[in-house]
């Protein structure tokens, strides 16, 4: 990639970056502190819910362009920064420790060293999810989000109930829609073999409801076939 191309590709990866991590926390701030739960507010809550999970999966596929680089090609510190901030946002995560454990799963997919795969149960989703939760979200990130809980709760006097539906609801609704999208469907073990080594495929969807699950995560042959590309150019990359 020329210097030109990386320049654009940036420009284009940032701006879409910035877009997503000030609409979440924007929405995050505003659910949590200020939205009413009676009115219209109250039928307002489940489109809020919905429009922040899609955005919290946004955070990820975020952070994850960031770990193949392809976020700002050739400025590996800015594409730390802003994965760290992304997850960090999304659930207390530590970057570095996510992108050491997504290499390993492009080196080895679908086998017993990817640590996104359940070799015993690889077409079981519920086995499969809880062990991938229980993969990333461990110790250290249950105590740092109980600490930002209790300062939502304590001193900055957030109503419980908007933090459990405006933060707890959509955090693990994005949780599995992470999950279906970008691990199990693409990787699960089905009648139909895999195309070649990278055990992906991709999930059949027009460029709309590719868009809405996923970021177009579903295109994960795709995404194995070129993890230099960005979430936004996987619909334009060749399967084949």
């Amino acid at each position: 990639m020329t210097r030109e191309a990386a320049d654009r590709q940036a420009v284009v990866g940032l701006t879409l970056a910035g877009a997503i991590l000030t609409g979440w926390t924007a929405l995050h701030l505003w659910g949590v502190f200020f939205h009413p739960l009676e009115g219209p507010g109250l039928y307002a809550a489940p489109l809020l819910i919905v429009v922040q999970t899609w955005l919290g999966t946004g955070l990820f596929i975020t952070a994850h362009d960031a770990m193949h680089g392809s976020l700002a090609p050739g400025r590996p510190r800015l594409n730390a920064a802003v994965g760290q901030l992304a997850v960090g946002l999304y659930a207390a995560f530590d970057y570095r420790k996510l992108r050491a454990a997504h290499h390993e799963h492009h080196r080895a997919p679908g086998s017993e060293d990817d640590p996104d795969f359940h070799h015993g149960r690889p077409q079981e989703f519920v086995r499969w999810y809880l062990k991938f939760f229980r993969t990333y979200f461990g110790w250290r990130e249950f105590a740092l989000v109980t600490v930002v809980l209790a300062l939502y709760l304590g001193p900055l006097g957030a109503s419980p109930l908007n933090a459990a539906l405006f933060w707890g609801v959509p955090a693990i609704l994005s949780s599995l829609q992470l999950f279906a999208f970008g691990t199990w469907l693409p990787h699960r073990h089905s009648d139909d073999a895999f195309a070649d080594a990278h055990n992906a495929r991709t999930v059949p969807m027009g460029w709309s409801l590719s868009l809405l699950t996923c970021f177009h995560f579903g295109r994960h042959h795709e995404h194995h076939l070129r993890p230099d590309a960005p979430w936004w150019r996987l619909p334009g990359v060749k399967a084949g």
